[in-house]
């Protein structure tokens, strides 16, 4: 299925200990609007993509990568935003109390691909990474 513009979505389903916590992280922390959901998973609306939340007994461990000078866990999702709904949902993180992995900074400034970019990790630990692209052209170029 496509959104309104006819790209399509994507679906990621994803580790979580406590489903009442990601319901509470993913629905009043981020935002994000649920759809369907069971005793051991919960659907949401992620800016358009299809985020699932499944309660497992232990979410799968992390490592690092070094990305511009910052630590930056593997593996991580999220979405890319305009650079006004970026700040938005920084602001909206923040103030839910949530600690940030990686403030909110621009990174790659001055450079192809230069972007603002913030990590924070949902209450099972999933990293995720939120940017906004100075030039939403540049998304995917060398």
């Amino acid at each position: 299925m496509s959104d309104a513009m006819g790209r399509p979505r994507f679906h990621l389903a994803i580790g979580v200990h406590d489903l009442d916590a990601a319901a509470d992280f993913y629905g009043r922390v981020l935002g994000c609007p649920s759809g369907r959901s069971d005793q051991d998973w919960i659907d949401w609306n992620l800016y358009g993509h299809q985020i699932v939340t499944h309660r497992v007994a232990r979410p799968s461990e992390d490592a690092h990568n070094e990305v511009d000078g910052h630590d930056v866990p593997i593996p991580h999702f999220g979405v890319i935003l305009s650079i006004d709904d970026f700040h938005r949902l920084a602001e909206r993180v923040r103030s839910h109390g949530v600690a940030f992995v990686i403030e909110p900074y621009v990174r790659f400034a001055g450079e192809t691909g230069e972007q603002w970019t913030m990590f924070f990790r949902d209450p099972s630990g999933n990293a995720i990474e939120c940017k906004a692209f100075a030039d939403d052209a540049a998304v995917f170029r060398k």
